[in-house]
């Protein structure tokens, strides 16, 4: 009797379905998941760690390398090499804690599950949200397609070097910079390189023939009355013309366009550009948006005070990805972690939750080498200032605290649960 191939077997057998069914892997039990190795998973984890040392910690974070990206305007500005804003995040996960290298991929809060990638299904006892912001390039047609050529933004670690080049080589013309619809991280930025870049045309001699203008979404140059004055000030020295609730809508790489829509009125504005950069528009990751802990924004719904979500008491977040009404920076990721990682220990030994955060964030706004304001406010846009001078004016001091200070006590403090 001749031998019998499978296809050829399955053909004498009867048509069923024999699928084999995979069972589920198992629930690996933890404490507390903290979904995200940024700034803000590395800051709680850690914190937790020191106020828990015995606490089962795992943290979700597919990322081999961990950048502080408030340093990326200077490499923008050609300050610093971007080597100078990354470690390896093996060296930044907090002793005792688990480190899961793979993305999350679902959060199931009914069941108090986070499944990654591979499938591995994480139980918890409370569940810590920080997985940063979404970039969201293809929301802008022609976008992809001119970013590194004609268009840098210093969104993109990967372009951070080429739009130092497009700003040392500028020989002259048309200098756009827009601010999207969107919230974003670090929202200053936008003008921060704008102002280095202004800086670097006057150094070599090309700001006579160049134009700059700052195309933003925004309804002014700045939200906060205690700082909005001294930039528009700066707006006014260095001649930059301002063109307010102006959203970036698409590029035309071929014919170096941007095109413009006036949101008052709908109106397109093409503007032509011999150098353009772009802060691109950003949105909660769709891990986020596309679940259950979504507000109607989008955005992870928490009790903008105590950081608990709002339908699920065991789940906990801050960041970028909240839906808290603060600007999305590090200082308040560092003011919202002391917070949140009260308020855990109290809920995990059931009690009240004690700690309330008031909004507070920073942004040091450079507004040139060697210049920079410091605003500091909480939700109400009050001032919450450091120092014992007005942090409104321009100063030296404030910018070397940016370059030299704040990128220390990253590393070494806020990562480390100290600072």
């Amino acid at each position: 009797m001749s031998a019998t191939s499978s296809s050829q077997a399955a053909k004498l057998l009867p048509q069923e379905d024999v699928r084999i069914a995979t069972a589920p892997l198992p629930v690996e039990r933890h404490e507390v998941v903290v979904v995200g190795g940024g700034t803000a998973g590395i800051t709680v984890a850690a914190r937790l760690r020191r106020a828990l040392h015995s606490v089962n910690l795992a943290i979700v974070e597919p990322a081999e390398r961990h950048y502080y990206q408030p340093l990326w305007t200077l490499v923008g500005g050609g300050v610093f090499d971007k080597s100078a804003s990354e470690r390896t995040e093996a060296s930044l996960i907090p002793e005792g804690a688990a480190w899961v290298r793979e993305a999350a991929v679902e959060l199931r809060p009914e069941e108090n599950l986070v499944v990654t990638g591979s499938g591995r299904q994480l139980g918890y006892d409370a569940l810590v949200v920080a997985p940063g912001i979404q970039i969201d390039w293809d929301a802008i047609p022609g976008l992809r397609a001119a970013l590194g050529e004609s268009v840098g933004s210093i969104w993109s670690y990967e372009h951070l070097e080429r739009t130092w080049e497009l700003i040392r080589d500028f020989q002259g013309g048309t200098a756009v910079f827009t601010y999207p619809v969107t919230p974003i991280k670090c929202p200053g930025a936008a003008q921060k390189i704008m102002y280095l870049a202004d800086d670097t045309f006057r150094r070599v001699g090309i700001r006579g023939r160049t134009r700059v203008v700052y195309a933003s979404a925004a309804p002014s140059i700045y939200s906060v009355p205690r700082y909005a004055p001294s930039l528009e000030r700066v707006v006014e020295r260095r001649g930059i013309e301002t063109l307010f609730r102006h959203n970036l809508v698409a590029i035309r790489p071929e014919s170096r366009e941007a095109v413009l829509e006036q949101l008052d009125t709908g109106e397109q504005v093409v503007l032509r550009y011999d150098l353009l950069h772009v802060a691109p528009p950003q949105s909660a990751p769709d891990l986020v948006k596309q679940g259950p802990l979504a507000g109607p924004d989008g955005w992870l719904e928490l009790d903008k005070n105590t950081l608990q979500h709002a339908r699920f008491p065991n789940v906990f977040g801050l960041g970028d990805a909240s839906s808290l009404p603060t600007s999305k920076t590090g200082a308040a990721v560092r003011a919202q972690a002391k917070v949140l990682v009260a308020n855990l220990v109290a809920a995990l030994a059931g009690e009240e939750l004690p700690a309330r955060y008031d909004g507070y964030t920073a942004c040091p706004i450079i507004t040139g080498y060697g210049r920079l304001i410091l605003a500091e406010f909480d939700y109400d846009l009050q001032p919450r200032e450091t120092f014992p001078f007005d942090q409104s004016k321009e100063r030296r001091s404030m910018y070397l605290l940016k370059k030299r200070v704040l990128p220390r006590f990253y590393w070494s403090l806020m990562l480390r649960g100290r600072g």
